[in-house]
């Protein structure tokens, strides 16, 4: 096996993990375990914190499409490489998110409730708003993955700063648009579940927080290349 087909397959590994342990917090909540937000957000954040660990080296640890594409604007992904990043990513998603239903047959009503855990806008929340509040999500989540892993100057903390960046996205926007961040994570358990509703949101949201993201790390937060040392201050 090459290192690159080896590295599409730690991508839908990685997703698989990711939104499976992920989305399957919801209908445990939704089942009644006696859990809230809480749970939901360090369900999420952990386990990307995990994931990230377990196959950043193998592939980057993206196990998301706007992230991919948001790295590529920044130079810092092959433009080559994204469509088959995002193949990877959605086939992990989808397979995780049929994965739930069948593992989660026995509680169909927190299936339903949930749409199998898939990110949904509140009721008073526009397809506009949510758009405005994915993107921004991405955009810290596109930030924390360059800082954290990708930049010459990242500390050496793996997966920790971009679980803790999801956990308090969903914290601050799971209530209002499921703080998706992430196409693949929408698609993933949509496609199982049939639910379609508001679906550009979860596409344009993330990606075009994910470009500005990109943008900003390219022309303006991006070291000169050949710096390897923080700047004294």
């Amino acid at each position: 096996m090459s290192s690159y087909t080896r590295a599409l397959v730690a991508e839908a590994c990685g997703t698989f993990w990711f939104f499976f342990i992920g989305a399957g917090s919801i209908l445990t909540v939704a089942f009644g375990s006696g859990g809230g937000l809480l749970d939901i957000a360090l369900a999420h954040g952990i386990t990307l914190a995990i994931a990230i660990s377990a196959f950043g080296a193998l592939s980057g640890a993206h196990f998301n499409p706007a992230v991919t594409f948001g790295l590529a604007v920044a130079g810092r992904h092959p433009w080559a490489r994204v469509p088959t990043y995002w193949i990877a990513q959605l086939v992990g998603g989808v397979a995780a998110g049929f994965a739930l239903r069948y593992v989660f047959e026995f509680a169909i009503a927190a299936v339903d409730k949930t749409h199998l855990g898939t990110p949904a806008l509140a009721g008073t929340v526009t397809p506009a708003v949510g758009i405005v509040i994915e993107a921004l999500l991405t955009l810290f989540l596109v930030w924390a993955v360059y800082g954290t892993a990708v930049s010459p100057l990242a500390p050496p903390i793996a997966g920790f700063g971009i679980g803790l960046t999801v956990m308090t996205d969903i914290l601050l926007g799971g209530p209002l648009t499921g703080a998706a961040m992430n196409p693949a994570r929408w698609f993933g358990t949509a496609v199982p579940a049939g639910f379609f509703d508001n679906w550009y949101v979860y596409w344009v949201g993330p990606l075009l927080g994910a470009a500005v993201a990109g943008l900003l790390i390219r022309y303006v937060l991006a070291p000169p290349p050949d710096l390897k040392t923080p700047i004294a201050v």
